[in-house]
């Protein structure tokens, strides 16, 4: 299954550009691939390069590749571990340190720091048992700091270590603060931390996270004789940006690899997106101006002065190194009026296109009306939250609107929510199955995948609550679908790979439909997350029955939208909805009838806010960018980008 990656649209043009000036604002060097596994590929040709060296170096010792644990080299394992079955490298002379673990944590088990590491590559790969170190979480207290002194004395000048880098610039469990001059040791999980590490725990459950790990610390690291780094997904791009073009500083270690000799990290393209060659890449060289990459340019430039689009003068694009852009377009009040234009068009309040009238300009053709509109909601809840407004005013047009709730959502459930559902049953005369729920909810062993009874039992409400949302602004029960697609229904956090199977399913309900419009999750932070997997599954369906001749594809327009969390940036916007007063309240009711995720959802990150909050802060955000640029003012606008 392909990758998800965004279009390409101009930009900094590669050909001929030395490598140094492409660099030039780079403290650390920093390669940029397509996507995590194109990057994943280039890291594990530079791994086995580093392992046939040594062994033609005559070198009697073992090579000693440090590894990291955590999801980010997740695919690199899978592509070291294929290459060694396919006998392009041998790990017999190769010995394995591993940077932490949790501490104390029980060798072998789900939730060992380590097990990522085993199931991706340890066990299936041709290394001896005993070349393999990996942090002990079972030493006693009283000796945990002389194994930490004997660990990082021989982990000391590893030949290669690969590591990833955490959202906070983390490195292991070298938090933010963390010295320079650290050793292996035992530090303690902050409470932000153990939130993190709690999605390798069925139902995050914090009180059974551990409170300690055993980590690797900087100056260990920093020993190593060449370094890797990896950071994958849009998630990453902010420290991606700090580690590379920052100053050196404990608030961000891996920042402290800036020192090293011999590093390099490597990110995909939405990871890189907050680096000046991607941000202000005129800065670096020429570039492709095409009209979408002028307008990043001009609203760079507007934000940069302070102004909006028609009132940019001929010297605020000198100023800032925009000559290139004026040497293309001819003038300023060219370009200014182009632009505006361009972004002005982008609004529409007819997201399924307005009925006979000329569509020259609109982002969506006047006919056929009504269009059959087919919504992918990875979740059960991601439909109303992410296009709430979207959704609500392609219904109420009078649209063929379907809803494909792609997962049940399960694992998102309070056991306290279920209890009060089969109190209600039971208050209302249906029945008493308190005790025997009871009974299944206290059944669960901590750290082990819930019930199938139980989890049976939470996907019912979450299908309640879509349907109760859908309801609420009128659609009808067959218009409204549970894919339950069988990659999700691990019964765990982990979920299965993503395969045929699943989009099979998916192709079924495209076919009967026939849509006119598809709408999907663009979110790329977690290159293993359900949005990533679902959306990557639809555009697989979508691709195989358009190369099986299925004509419906040929005028199918694909349009994504973005999660709770982020939005697209305005130069990547094809269509802006505007939302009034009213349609944003009804969004939030429809946001409200999903109450298992309300006030005590188990999956808020670091954001406190709850998801009505969330959606009407990123919408009303970007109505607000839209006026600073000279364009109409709204209360909210929903944004899609439109995928050729």
């Amino acid at each position: 299954m392909k990758h998800f990656t965004l279009p390409e649209d101009g930009g900094l043009i590669l050909k001929n550009l030395p490598d140094d000036i492409l660099h030039g604002f780079d403290r650390l060097y920093t390669e940029v691939s397509r996507d995590p596994l194109e990057g994943s590929e280039k890291v594990a040709d530079e791994v086995i390069k580093a392992i046939r060296a040594h062994e033609k170096s005559g070198e009697k010792r073992l090579f000693r590749l440090g590894l990291s644990t955590g999801s980010s080299p997740v695919m690199l394992y899978e592509e070291l571990s294929r290459r060694n079955a396919a006998g392009e490298v041998s790990f017999r002379n190769v010995e394995i340190y591993s940077i932490d673990e949790y501490y104390p944590s029980v060798a072998g088990s789900y939730q060992s720091r380590n097990a990522k590491l085993y199931e991706a590559l340890l066990n299936s790969i041709d290394i001896l048992p005993e070349n393999i170190h990996i942090p002990d979480g079972t030493v006693p207290h009283e000796k945990v700091s002389e194994f930490c002194s004997a660990f990082d004395a021989a982990a000391r000048g590893l030949d290669l270590l690969v590591i990833g880098v955490g959202e906070q610039g983390q490195v292991g469990f070298n938090e933010p603060g963390a010295a320079e001059q650290s050793r292996t040791r035992t530090v303690l999980l902050s409470y932000a931390n153990r939130k993190r590490q709690a999605s390798n725990y069925f139902g995050h459950d914090l009180s059974i996270t551990p409170k300690e790990a055993i980590t690797m610390g900087l100056s260990t690291m920093l020993s190593a004789k060449k370094v890797i780094l990896l950071a994958w997904g849009e998630g990453k791009a902010e420290v991606v940006s700090k580690v590379t073009e920052g100053k050196i500083t404990a608030d961000v270690p891996a920042s402290f690899f800036q020192q090293h000799p011999d590093v390099k990290l490597y990110v995909d393209e939405v990871a890189a997106g907050n680096l000046t060659r991607f941000v202000a890449p005129w800065l670096i060289g020429p570039c492709d101006w095409t009209p979408k990459f002028r307008r990043k340019a001009v609203i760079w430039l507007c934000r940069k002065v302070g102004k909006p689009i028609l009132k940019l003068t001929r010297q605020d694009y000198l100023q800032n190194s925009l000559e290139g852009l004026l040497e293309a377009a001819g003038s300023y009040n060219k370009v200014n009026i182009d632009v505006f234009n361009d972004l002005q068009h982008t609004i529409s309040g007819w997201p399924g296109g307005k009925p006979n009238a000329d569509d020259t300009y609109r982002p969506v053709k006047s006919s056929p009306f009504p269009k059959t509109v087919l919504v992918f909601s990875p979740h059960p809840d991601d439909d109303v939250i992410s296009m709430g407004g979207t959704l609500i005013r392609l219904q109420h047009q009078g649209h063929n609107v379907h809803v494909a709730y792609e997962t049940s959502g399960d694992v998102a459930v309070h056991d306290s929510v279920v209890m009060q559902h089969i109190d209600a049953a039971y208050q209302l005369g249906y029945g008493d199955r308190r005790e025997e729920v009871r009974k299944i909810i206290e059944s669960k062993k901590p750290g082990e995948p819930e019930p199938r009874k139980l989890l049976d039992i939470k996907a019912a409400i979450r299908r309640s609550e879509a349907r109760g949302a859908d309801h609420s602004f009128g659609m009808d029960d067959d218009h409204i679908h549970f894919l339950n697609l069988p990659f999700y229904e691990s019964g765990g956090v982990k979920k299965n790979p993503c395969s045929q199977i699943d989009v099979d399913i998916i192709k079924k309900l495209m076919s009967t439909l026939k849509p006119d419009q598809i709408y999907m999750a663009g979110d790329l932070a977690d290159p293993h997350g359900t949005h990533r997997v679902c959306t990557e599954a639809a555009l697989e369906a979508f691709t195989q029955l358009a190369e099986e001749g299925a004509k419906w594809t040929e005028g199918c327009y694909i349009w994504l939208y973005r999660g709770a969390w982020m939005e697209w940036e305005l130069d990547r916007v094809d269509m802006a909805v505007p939302l009034s007063p009213d349609e944003v309240l009804e969004k939030r009711h429809a946001i409200y009838r999903h109450l298992s995720q309300k006030d005590i959802v188990p999956f808020p990150g670091e954001d406190p806010r709850e998801f009505w909050q969330r959606a009407e802060d990123r919408t009303q955000t970007t109505a607000r960018q839209y006026d600073d640029l000279g364009m109409a003012e709204y209360q909210a606008i929903e944004v899609f980008l439109r995928l050729k």
